[in-house]
């Protein structure tokens, strides 16, 4: 499943607590098999999203062919309140499979602490195939407590802005060039679009308060606007400056016009024409089929150019976890997914890009064939994640609660919300 507003129904609480709990268990005595090289049979988890259930399901089929005595039997991820609590809860009874191509970057860290992840760096060729594989987009994937991956970064959906074609050309906004890439050329247009009665709002995303709720609305602006900078570096919160301010303010102005809602949208915003506009990854490529869209990257202050803008990249990687049996079988399976070949197919059935540098120019044809998929391709080569630390998720939900009071609601002014959510994350990045 996807991880936009429109599908992804994880629940925050449900999240912390199931990982909480996993955390107090003896995560390290789940270790089955501490070697590196054992090869077996091994079992392996993917999203239940059905063009990812189809690429899995070839991907498994020519693995087996090829490797009669190392056979994997995959499955969809279980049914849960959501898949981070299920892969918490196997990792506390010890059950987890050796590969779940599902994993959140937002609950890497933890699964860590926990004990269930197993440390890719340790394998001979580890560092090196991933960031062969990845590039420099790999190193922000590394564990924020000893440096190495216990994740193996694999395919992103670059955020960008998706607009109604129909709702502009009735709000008598050029459709070619609508002059979204700056804050005011964006206000300029979500104001015709709401006085013209074209919609009811011009961009609608989720005013709750959940953790990952910031992945749609402050965070692709920021990092678009700083140049790529990261929530958090160095153990520091980053956004408490100038462009954080600049960020916050923009979408206070859209909230107080009312050009956005603080009452959440029952349906898909877009779908239903109540928002003109949507941030949104090449997921939405087949979803809107039904909508005449256009897509621009997000906006900057002053219009950053498309070749040089960053976006928040909405991953899902690949962990290993302890339980696994057979690790070296494991492993070999892990880099034949990620082969160039098996991209391909993936990028071809699921319309999601492989986090790789090179992806445009490898994959030429297909973005060839493919234009409405070109911009993402671009950006997928600049794109940042949520800190691949312990604890992402407490930052993240103190992070949104300051920003839904102060942001969506009117209570402190944003610079002083983005301090005091700076400072408290501070004290969290301090802690083991």
């Amino acid at each position: 499943m996807h991880r936009s507003r429109r599908v992804r129904s994880i629940a925050a609480a449900a999240v912390a607590t199931a990982l909480a709990v996993g955390l107090t268990a003896c995560g390290q005595g789940n270790v089955a098999n501490p070697s590196l090289t054992s090869k077996g049979p091994i079992t392996i988890w993917y999203s239940n999203n059905e063009q990812e259930v189809a690429w899995g399901k070839q991907m498994v089929a020519s693995w087996n062919r090829d490797h009669p005595d190392q056979k994997v039997t995959a499955q969809e991820i279980p049914a849960g309140r959501t898949s981070e609590s299920v892969i918490s809860a196997s990792i506390t009874a010890g059950n987890a499979p050796c590969l779940v191509l599902n994993t959140a970057p937002f609950a890497a860290g933890q699964f860590e602490k926990q004990g269930g992840l197993v440390d890719l760096s340790k394998f001979p060729d580890g560092n090196s195939y991933i960031e062969g594989r990845s590039g420099d987009l790999a190193k922000q994937y590394r564990s924020s407590v000893d440096g190495d991956y216990y994740q193996l970064p694999w395919k992103s959906n670059p955020v960008v802005i998706f607009y109604n074609k129909k709702l502009f050309a009735k709000a008598g906004i050029d459709t070619k060039d609508p002059g979204l890439g700056t804050y005011a050329g964006f206000l300029a247009a979500a104001r015709k679009v709401v006085k013209s009665g074209a919609s009811k709002v011009a961009i609608q995303p989720a005013p709750t308060s959940e953790f990952f709720q910031m992945d749609t609305d402050f965070y692709p602006l920021y990092v678009a606007a700083s140049g790529g900078t990261p929530l958090i570096r160095d153990g520091k919160a980053t956004f408490n400056d100038k462009t954080g301010d600049e960020v916050a303010n923009f979408w206070r102005t859209l909230y107080k016009e009312g050009l956005s809602s603080p009452e959440q949208y029952q349906g898909d915003a877009f779908a239903d024409g109540y928002a003109a506009m949507a941030i949104v990854g090449p997921w939405a490529v087949s979803y809107y089929k039904d909508v005449d869209w256009g897509a621009v990257p997000v906006p900057t202050p002053n219009g950053t150019p498309t070749d040089e803008i960053h976006t928040f990249s909405d991953a899902k990687n690949i962990g290993m976890y302890t339980a696994c049996p057979h690790k070296g079988t494991a492993w070999e399976l892990l880099k034949y997914a990620t082969s160039s070949e098996q991209d391909a197919k993936f990028l071809d059935l699921t319309g999601q890009m492989p986090i790789r540098p090179d992806l445009a120019s490898t994959y030429a044809d297909y973005f060839a064939k493919h234009p409405q998929y070109a911009l993402f391709g671009s950006l997928a080569t600049r794109t940042v994640e949520v800190p691949a630390g312990p604890n992402t998720v407490q930052e993240m939900q103190t992070f949104r609660n300051e920003w839904t009071s102060s942001v969506i609601f009117g209570g402190k002014n944003p610079a002083q919300a983005l301090d005091d959510a700076a400072a408290t994350i501070d004290t969290l990045e301090a802690q083991p």
